[in-house]
């Protein structure tokens, strides 16, 4: 569950008095001010903020260097029963960049509005859902509670940069067999992603001249044709953004090669050999030079069961109707770590409880409303317990 399109608007920054905030936002707002922001994220900052929260669980915590500099997390409750197949609740623990002059507070600083709105990247992606599950295990451990499954918070760096040093290399690791997942939860967005390079070679000369079969020409022929092609709507089928452009030498010197690069999202549900066809077909129109080299390629398109009868979707629908809520299941347009978690066979939904707020993710003013967190964490509150209660599955017992 993505957020709404419309819900509490922002305002001036104020702060509350001494003990008058609830300790999980102070907490959620304590993480949103580690800057893990790209290109050079502060992971050492997170992994202490985890150890310490670990300390406080009373939980093991388990650091797995996948890369060098790059570490995975992970905070484990262990079931009744741990032979059985675990619970995984992921998250990310980096943030994409952030223009400071378009926001209207320190994107850093977590400020609260008089709204209870919460100003901070990574407020809806993704640190929101990370202190969510934190706050949702502290709060049942309290309560006394234990369940059959045992239950693993994993914190992974590098998502928003394509997991490459981080999930797409923690699934190879022994360490992440170990963990023997039965299902696991992620943020709430996935398609397939394509990122391709489109190269435009052209007749190099002198910007005094009229040159003719230019590389900006074919630059310009491929983005109308990406741009005006009919087969892009969001979530069902495929979205497509032009992100870098890179081309010239000097104002006075026609470039030789101008190149184009484009960040598509696929859904699982068009064929993607064809779909590279196209792409193909694209290029030669225009122009019989122009290549495309790809920067990331995902050809995996593994479903997660949403049907009744599957006993993990059963658990999650189940307690969300309990709850009152009403799931709409949909392909989102970008993509998760959960997407190499499908990959090794393991069942994996995006799910993230923020309804009434506008999305923003990636987005200028990034923020979460005070009120819309606190319930996201009685929401998993909820669905933590059903799932880590899903009977033995056939070959558990």
């Amino acid at each position: 569950m993505l957020p709404d399109k419309d819900g509490p608007n922002g305002g001036g920054g104020v702060q509350d008095g001494p003990g008058t905030e609830d300790p999980s936002v102070t907490l959620f707002r304590e993480y949103l001010r580690l800057k893990t922001v790209h290109p050079e994220p502060n992971y050492d900052a997170a992994i202490r903020f985890l150890e310490r929260i670990a300390e406080e669980l009373a939980l093991p915590m388990k650091k797995v260097e996948v890369c060098p500099g790059r570490v995975v997390a992970i905070i484990t409750w262990v079931g009744s029963r741990p032979e059985l197949k675990s619970v995984v609740l992921n998250s990310h623990t980096d943030v994409v960049p952030v223009y400071e002059e378009h926001w209207k507070h320190d994107p850093f600083a977590a400020v609260k509005d008089e709204h209870g709105n919460i100003y901070g990247r990574g407020s809806q992606d993704m640190k929101c859902v990370t202190i969510q599950y934190i706050e949702a295990i502290r709060r049942l451990k309290a309560a006394g509670k234990r369940f059959s499954r045992t239950i693993h918070l994993t914190f992974v760096p590098d998502e928003e940069v394509g997991g490459h040093k981080g999930m797409e290399t923690f699934v190879k690791h022994p360490e992440f067999q170990k963990l023997n997942i039965g299902f696991a939860l992620d943020e709430g967005k996935q398609t397939c992603r394509f990122r391709i390079t489109v190269r435009c070679p052209g007749s190099p000369g002198h910007g005094s001249r009229f040159v003719e079969n230019t590389a900006a020409e074919k630059l310009v022929s491929v983005f109308r044709i990406l741009n005006t092609n009919e087969c892009f709507t969001l979530g069902d089928v495929t979205t497509v953004n032009m992100t870098m452009v890179k081309g010239g030498v000097a104002y006075n010197v026609v470039p030789a090669e101008m190149d184009v690069s484009f960040d598509l999202r696929i859904p699982p549900t068009v064929n993607l050999q064809e779909f590279e066809e196209k792409i193909k077909a694209w290029c030669k129109e225009a122009g019989e030079d122009v290549t495309y080299d790809f920067a990331q390629k995902h050809m995996d398109q593994n479903f997660t069961s949403t049907e009744e009868s599957d006993p993990w979707w059963h658990a999650f629908s189940s307690t969300c109707k309990a709850m009152n809520m009403t799931l709409k299941k949909e392909i989102f347009p970008a993509a998760t770590d959960s997407r190499f978690i499908r990959e090794e066979g393991l069942p994996a939904i995006g799910f993230s409880p923020m309804n009434l707020t506008p999305i923003l993710l990636h987005d200028h003013n990034e923020y979460l409303n005070e009120q819309v967190f606190l319930r996201g964490i009685q929401v998993y509150e909820r669905l933590v317990p059903a799932l880590a209660s899903v009977p033995p599955l056939s070959g558990e017992e």
